[in-house]
């Protein structure tokens, strides 16, 4: 089943672990890698990503990505959206806070950001959204 948009926006706004996608070049398909991300309905997707890393100087050279996210339960869903990017720059400590603070909670949140900090995650990467793939398809 279809999702409609309001369905989509509020299942990219849940807490999901996600996808990005982008091209590299044409010698190999993109790179995809697993990420925490940030979206508010109606607003940009964003994520974190460290200065200079093969991510973030992909995204910035290609100019767009894709962000998938999915579940298995209660039924299978998933909503993907690509789009161009509209800041790539070092990211604010509220933007790792809001970021963090959607998966993690307490000591562990204050512990992750000290990880990211020290590796080096620490630039905010958002996009426009302007293609979307939405679907549920049902319990198994």
């Amino acid at each position: 089943m279809k999702l409609s948009r309001e369905e989509r926006e509020a299942f990219l706004a849940e807490p999901h672990t996600g996808s990005v996608s982008v091209h590299i070049d044409a010698s190999r398909g993109p790179l995809t890698v697993p990420l925490w991300y940030h979206y508010t309905p109606g607003g940009e997707p964003w994520i974190l990503s460290g200065e200079g890393t093969r991510k973030t100087v992909a995204i910035e050279k290609a100019g767009c990505f894709t962000l998938m996210v999915q579940r298995m339960e209660p039924t299978r869903r998933y909503v993907s959206v690509e789009g161009s990017v509209t800041r790539v720059e070092p990211a604010t400590q509220a933007e790792m806070d809001a970021l963090v603070y959607r998966y993690l909670e307490g000591d562990a949140a204050e512990r992750h950001l000290e990880f990211l900090r020290h590796r080096g995650v620490n630039m905010f990467v958002s996009m426009k959204p302007e293609r979307w793939i939405a679907a549920d398809k049902g319990a198994f």
